[in-house]
């Protein structure tokens, strides 16, 4: 894993997930979160994470895509933070 701020969202994921996924199953994967196995509410857990380490909105209305996978949410966080 060499992207920095994939690595970093990975680890959030995980534990937001309580360590039931490791940050490499998380990175390995491209299929949605919650055929990952995260749950809603470790998808709340990951939003106030993530809003509160890169001081954004994740808004969980209009189809947020973002949320639908890892690659995903990385994409839309780098967009942000850059």
């Amino acid at each position: 894993m060499t992207d920095p701020l994939a690595s970093r969202i990975a680890g959030m994921i995980s534990v937001a997930c309580d360590g039931r996924l490791t940050a490499d199953e998380i990175v390995g994967s491209d299929i949605s979160l919650s055929a990952l196995g995260v749950t809603s509410l470790a998808l709340l857990r990951l939003i106030d994470a993530v809003e509160d380490e890169f001081d954004v909105a994740l808004d969980l209305g209009g189809g947020a895509a973002y949320l639908d996978s890892f690659p995903l949410l990385v994409g839309y966080l780098s967009e942000r933070t850059s």
